[in-house]
């Protein structure tokens, strides 16, 4: 069993405080976070919507990389591009979506195997099912 870790310092209230995220198993940085750069411009700062986007883009990457070598496929390139959508919800906020395009180049397959086979990755992704509580859209096409 791996597990990975971050971890948040925060001060202050919610709109005049701030925070760091530190990643911590990989060490690849700190991120500084801010409730107005959350919902607003995000002026060079992360939000845990960008860091679920990056978690949900690079497992889907790797997920459709490993259900293409079961088809005895192997993809050129895979580029994923996802947006997590932050809204107002029940007095508070919510993720209402995760829309994400998918682009490949892949040798020996049609349009609709691809289309099948990404959508295989994306609902087998480990990300995907821990988000199951949130609508994720898929936008998948060979490309080149």
């Amino acid at each position: 069993m791996v597990s990975r870790d971050a971890t948040t310092h925060w001060s202050g209230g919610l709109n005049s405080g701030k925070g760091t995220v530190t990643l911590d198993s990989s060490n690849a940085g700190q991120f500084d976070v801010s409730f107005p750069r959350r919902v607003g411009d995000p002026e060079g700062q992360s939000s845990p919507e960008e860091l679920i986007a990056a978690a949900q883009s690079s497992c889907l990457a790797m997920n459709l990389s490993g259900v293409l070598e079961k088809e005895g496929l192997s993809p050129t390139s895979i580029d994923v591009s996802a947006e997590v959508t932050l809204g107002p919800a029940d007095g508070g906020l919510a993720i209402s979506a995760i829309d994400i395009t998918l682009r490949a180049k892949v040798d020996g397959v049609d349009a609709q195997k691809f289309t099948e086979l990404a959508t295989t990755a994306k609902d087998t992704c480990p990300v995907s099912k821990a988000l199951t509580g949130t609508t994720i859209t898929l936008d998948a096409a060979l490309s080149g």
